[in-house]
C-alpha cells in the first residue's frame, strides 16, 4: 500500500502539471488582417467568426475595418497587419522595386458589361458611338481587358465609344436614369444591375476565356510579407484552411446568407440571390502551377496594353509573387 506521503507527493505533482502546462502550450498565432468594411473579404471574416473557424485551426483572426483599398495597404505596408487584400499586379509591381509581399487567392471575380433595360448592345461592336461609363480608371483591369478584347475586334474602344470614368453607385445610377447606354463596372455592382432585370452583354471572365485563357484566374487575393510568411507557417496554414471552409459555407449554405444578407448591403431578396450567386461563381476551385503559368500570361497581356503605368517596371511578372506553400 502507497504511502499517505507518497500519495500527497503525487497530488502535489498533479497540481503543478495542471497549473504549469498551459503555460508551456504553444500559444494560438495570431492573423491581423485589413479589410473593407462592407467589402466581399468582411462576409468571410463574418462567416469565420460566426462559426470559431480560426479557433478551430489553431489561431487567431483580427479584422481591421477601413474605408478604402489604399488604407488597407498602408496598414499592411506600415505593419498596423499581417495581411491585406489586393491583387497579383500590385504584389509583382512591389517586388519590382524590392518589397517582399506575396499573393495567394481570394476570388476570380472581375465585372461584367452591363447595358440599359431595353438596350440594342448585345456585344463590344455594339458599343461604338455610345455612352459607356467604366468603374475606376483608365487602369482598371477590366478595361484593359475589354480593350484587349476589342482591339482583336479591329475596335479601338477608348476613341470608338464615349468614355466616362466614375464610381461604380454613381454609374449604376446614371445607367438606371438613362444617362448612360453601358457600364462596365464591378461584379457586385453588375450583380446590383441584374437583379433589377438589366442584361449582361459580357464578363470579364467571357472575356478572358475569348482572349484565350482556359481557367479562371484569381486577380484578388490575400498579401502578406514572405518573410512573414515564412516565419509563421502555422499562421499562414490555419488562415488557408478558415477562409477555405467559410467559402465552402457560403458556396453550400443559402441559409447563411440569410444572416449574412445586412452585411451584403442588398436592399432586395433577388439582390442577395444575385450577389450569393456571383460569389459563389468566384470561389476559387484550384490553384497551382497551370493556374499560375495562365496568371503569368495574362501579366504579359497587361503588361503589352496598360504598360508601365499598370505594371511598373517589369515586363515578366516577379519571382515570388505567389506564396508557393499556398496550392490546391
Amino acid at each position: 500500500m502507497r504511502s499517505l506521503r507518497g500519495i500527497r507527493l503525487s497530488v502535489v505533482t498533479l497540481l503543478l502539471a495542471i497549473t504549469v502546462a498551459p503555460a508551456f502550450a504553444r500559444p494560438q498565432p495570431t492573423v491581423r488582417i485589413a479589410v473593407l468594411k462592407f467589402g466581399t473579404v468582411s462576409w468571410v471574416m463574418d462567416v469565420i467568426r460566426h462559426h470559431g473557424l480560426d479557433k478551430a485551426n489553431g489561431i487567431r483572426i483580427e479584422p481591421l475595418g477601413l474605408a478604402s483599398t489604399q488604407a488597407t495597404l498602408v496598414a499592411l505596408e506600415a505593419g498596423r497587419v499581417d495581411c491585406a487584400v489586393s491583387d497579383w499586379l500590385w504584389v509583382s509591381r512591389q517586388r519590382a522595386t524590392g518589397a517582399h509581399w506575396t499573393f495567394f487567392p481570394f476570388s476570380t471575380d472581375l465585372g461584367a458589361v452591363m447595358a440599359a433595360r431595353g438596350s440594342p448592345i448585345r456585344d463590344l461592336a455594339d458599343l461604338r458611338h455610345r455612352r459607356l461609363g467604366i468603374a475606376g480608371g483608365p487602369l482598371d483591369k477590366s478595361w484593359v481587358l475589354l480593350q484587349a478584347l476589342a482591339a482583336g475586334q479591329h475596335i479601338d474602344l477608348a476613341r470608338a465609344a464615349r468614355l466616362s470614368f466614375g464610381a461604380p453607385p454613381l454609374l449604376n445610377q446614371e445607367l438606371l436614369s438613362g444617362h448612360l447606354d453601358a457600364v462596365l463596372t464591378f461584379w457586385n455592382f453588375a450583380a446590383a444591375l441584374q437583379s433589377q432585370g438589366l442584361p449582361v452583354v459580357l464578363s470579364m471572365r467571357g472575356a478572358l476565356r475569348r482572349l484565350g485563357f482556359k481557367r479562371p484566374i484569381p486577380l484578388v487575393g490575400y498579401v502578406v510579407s514572405g518573410p512573414w510568411a515564412r516565419a509563421h507557417p502555422r499562421a499562414i496554414e490555419g488562415f488557408v484552411r478558415a477562409t477555405r471552409q467559410a467559402e465552402a459555407i457560403l458556396a453550400t449554405s443559402n441559409a447563411e446568407w440569410q444572416w449574412l444578407g445586412r452585411r451584403t448591403g442588398a436592399r432586395t431578396p433577388a439582390e442577395l440571390i444575385a450577389l450569393r450567386e456571383g460569389f459563389r461563381a468566384g470561389i476559387p476551385q484550384h490553384w497551382g502551377p497551370a493556374e499560375q503559368r495562365e496568371a503569368a500570361a495574362l501579366y504579359g497581356l497587361f503588361a503589352r496594353v496598360g504598360g508601365r503605368q499598370l505594371v511598373g517596371p517589369s515586363p515578366t511578372l516577379q519571382p515570388g509573387t505567389f506564396l508557393a506553400t499556398v496550392r490546391y
